[in-house]
């Protein structure tokens, strides 16, 4: 069921709210997302909205340089970021969301270490 959360970095000054259902939340094992723990939500940009602290965020970059990791220059943490696969779309760390019992979640698998013949099968968050 589709409902709106409310979320933010460690520190508090990365605030964002985002409409969503937690039905497709994904955990991926490439390099990047296994290191960061990073569970995504990947959303439709009208679906995000950020509330605070834009001037905190810092992006980072590789590979194809198509993904925009951003994170919190004060904390590190990463709240949400442009990801390689939808790039017209928000991917929410659901990690990051406030009052969510992660535990409780049905999480999806996407083999990340093998993107592009992944990305070729079914993708859980579609």
């Amino acid at each position: 069921m589709e409902r709106s959360y409310e979320g933010g970095c460690h520190c508090g000054r990365v605030r964002f709210r985002v409409t969503a259902d937690l039905s497709r939340v994904t955990e991926c094992n490439c390099s990047v997302c296994n290191k960061k723990g990073f569970l995504h939500l990947i959303v439709a940009p009208e679906a995000f909205e950020l509330i605070s602290g834009k001037d905190a965020l810092t992006t980072y970059r590789f590979n194809t340089g198509v993904a925009q990791h951003t994170f919190c220059a004060t904390c590190g943490i990463h709240p949400f970021y442009v990801p390689r696969s939808d790039p017209d779309k928000v991917d929410v760390n659901v990690r990051c969301l406030d009052g969510v019992d992660v535990a409780a979640l049905t999480i999806g698998h996407f083999d990340g270490r093998n993107w592009e013949d992944a990305m070729t099968g079914r993708v859980p968050w579609r």
